[in-house]
């Protein structure tokens, strides 16, 4: 299953890092977000990305298509063409990544709407690409598959907040993005999402057209967004302050790097199973 990856934001609340890279290349511990990102979603076996780029996208395609001289050790022989040989070659990431220019000022439903023709089968799987967390995206699926709406959208509990899914049992009842209010019990848009390949026929053909708007409300008002409620971590990397504390998570406790456990998942015939991690980092079968 496919895993769209909305990389064109400007940040413009993190302008400290962002004036010449994209919010998703500013990094955690040396690697940019879009990178921990990815490694949850490869560990629990969906490892097939679809990045929507805009705001200076092509910094995320100069890291792709450099990922392997970017991660290994290199020696450049100048004497012989600039012939490069790669050592360590113990690189474990075997995504497939499609790189899509979704333009500059799109929105973020129109971005999904232009990388949706990537996608294939009857499901796709959204997020943003400023947030960590530590979501059971196996568990998230499952969930998805036996509500069997249009959408699920994971609904998280951050100490502060940035929106509400006002909800019933696991339906979503109203959407409303950046609603500030005292603290309460219902959770906030987590990113996460998990669409059926329908859900693309909702968003308008419109640059204009924001998910959390247009698209969502009328699942919503369908009874058609179920939402999963996650209360383990989660944090957004919205300011640099944001930024500052993650990275002293990441030195001393980056809950949200499930990668280093000893099990993995992988996606086979439609269902998840678990797996377990050899002395490299490679998957063996499950027993």
């Amino acid at each position: 299953m496919k895993v769209i990856i909305l990389c064109g934001g400007m940040g413009t609340r993190l302008r400290e890092e962002t004036e010449y890279k994209p919010k998703p290349m500013v990094e955690i511990g040396g690697k940019p977000i879009l990178w921990h990102i990815m490694k949850h979603y490869a560990h629990y076996g969906f490892r097939e990305f679809i990045l929507a780029l805009g705001y200076k996208g092509n910094v995320i395609r100069e890291y792709f298509l450099n990922y392997f001289n970017y991660n290994s050790d290199i020696t450049v022989d100048l004497a012989n063409e600039g012939k490069i040989t790669r050592h360590n070659q113990g690189i474990s990431d075997d995504w497939k990544v499609t790189l899509m220019e979704t333009g500059a000022d799109s929105m973020t439903g129109y971005r999904v709407r232009l990388a949706g023709r990537f996608t294939d089968g009857d499901n796709f799987m959204v997020t943003y690409g400023d947030a960590v967390s530590n979501v059971n995206l196996a568990e998230l699926y499952k969930f998805h598959l036996e509500h069997g709406l249009i959408g699920t959208v994971t609904g998280v509990f951050p100490p502060s907040r940035f929106g509400d899914l006002v909800t019933e049992r696991d339906r979503v009842k109203m959407f409303n993005e950046k609603l500030k209010k005292e603290e309460g019990q219902e959770p906030i848009n987590g990113g996460y999402f998990v669409f059926k390949k329908e859900f693309l026929d909702i968003i308008p053909d419109d640059p204009l057209t924001d998910l959390e708007r247009i698209p969502m409300k009328l699942l919503t008002s369908r009874g058609q967004l179920a939402v999963y409620r996650h209360k383990g971590f989660w944090q957004c990397m919205d300011t640099y302050r944001d930024n500052q504390m993650l990275e002293k998570m990441w030195k001393e406790n980056p809950v949200w790097r499930i990668w280093s456990l000893t099990h993995i998942f992988t996606e086979e015939g439609g269902s998840l199973l678990l797996g377990t991690l050899d002395s490299r980092g490679r998957g063996l079968p499950s027993g």
